[in-house]
């Protein structure tokens, strides 16, 4: 009888591997095909309600972190769609979550970091290419925002020629090619006033100044619609201009900086005499924020959530997290959530409710 039962099942087996030696190509464009039908034309952004919703399609910094790409937040308004910040691998994340890159509308930086525009590029082709854009991508942004889009648009211009070469004036028209700087003004440096920088189809945008001297500007984002709002920290030491600018904001979505981990980080480079990495981790724990302070920012300004991203340092596992976050949790009654590539928040309009999705970027 054991005989017969292992003839059954070893036999079938073996029948099926005998079946994958003998058709793998057969097999693997079937699998290809299941891939591509998985993502290819898909509009994720389709399955939401009504109401302001922000995808982290980056979460980490510039030190290298392979589960997080550079600084990089899609905001979804109605159907409108907005990136703030454009860290590198974040367009790839866009593509991979099932937002079409040809829906982006506009970009807000915070800062001109290299970690936070190093991406910038992939956003505008991609957004040219995707939609077909017969005007250049508004770029909304600090003073020195304009320079930062020209040499864009100026390393990519033999690519954008290429592009329409290759798939004609309708699919990459000339005159779409690339971005347009649309640079802000500011209230004088210690007035956290914020400045109106967009308003369209029940949308509105703001700007404040934040403090990440000797980075000079740099701001934060307030996105509001039906009754909803999302705050962009931007990256900044603790300052007053957070309180203030996120008051009562649904969410808060704010960049992190655990020094006990740095520290060890510190410990390990200084002993492998690795000087100008050491120096570097020490020099910036002076113009960012721990979570202990962000959480207590979020206190006084009675946001409902906070949501870390822009972590320091990176942490491949979430057994890290509570280290990260230190006491934390003890400073803010409301969520936190230790941001993630790919996760979706969702703020139904004219609610109170909010629902955590995930969009894969694998």
């Amino acid at each position: 009888m054991r005989h017969a039962i292992w003839w059954a099942t070893g036999g079938a087996a073996l029948a099926a591997l005998l079946a994958v030696a003998a058709f793998p190509g057969a097999i693997g464009r079937e699998a290809a095909r299941i891939a591509i039908d998985a993502r290819a034309g898909v509009d994720v952004t389709r399955e939401l309600p009504d109401g302001l919703h922000v995808a982290l399609c980056g979460t980490g910094s510039p030190m290298p972190d392979p589960t997080r790409a550079g600084p990089c937040s899609v905001v979804i308004a109605g159907r409108h769609v907005f990136v703030v910040d454009a860290g590198e691998g974040g367009a790839r994340n866009i593509m991979l979550m099932g937002i079409p890159n040809g829906r982006i509308e506009r970009v807000f930086l915070t800062h001109l970091h290299s970690d936070h525009i190093d991406g910038l590029g992939p956003v505008l082709l991609l957004a040219w290419t995707g939609a077909g854009r017969t005007r250049p991508l508004p770029v909304h942004g600090p003073a020195g925002t304009g320079r930062v889009v020209a040499g864009f648009d100026q390393a990519y211009a033999i690519d954008a020629g290429f592009r329409t070469a290759h798939h004609g004036p309708i699919v990459a028209p000339p005159s779409g090619a690339g971005g347009v700087a649309l640079p802000f003004a500011l209230p004088p440096k210690g007035d956290w006033s914020p400045v109106p920088v967009y308003a369209g189809d029940g949308v509105t945008v703001t700007a404040f100044r934040v403090d990440h001297g000797p980075v000079e500007p740099a701001v934060g984002y307030r996105f509001a619609y039906k009754g909803r709002s999302i705050v962009f920290s931007g990256d900044t030491s603790p300052t007053p201009s957070i309180v203030r600018n996120a008051r009562g904001a649904d969410l808060l979505v704010h960049e992190g900086l655990q020094p006990r981990l740095v520290a060890l980080m510190t410990e390990v480079l200084e002993q492998r005499r690795q000087t100008a990495l050491t120096q570097i981790t020490r020099d910036i724990l002076n113009y960012h924020t721990t979570p202990e302070d962000a959480a207590a920012e979020a206190q006084a300004a009675g946001v409902k959530h906070l949501v870390f991203s822009h972590n320091i340092p990176p942490m491949p596992s979430r057994v890290m997290y509570p280290a990260f976050l230190g006491d934390a949790r003890q400073r803010f009654g409301g969520t936190i959530t230790v941001g993630e590539d790919g996760m979706v928040f969702s703020l139904p309009a004219g609610g109170a409710g909010m629902e955590l999705r995930r969009w894969s970027v694998r």
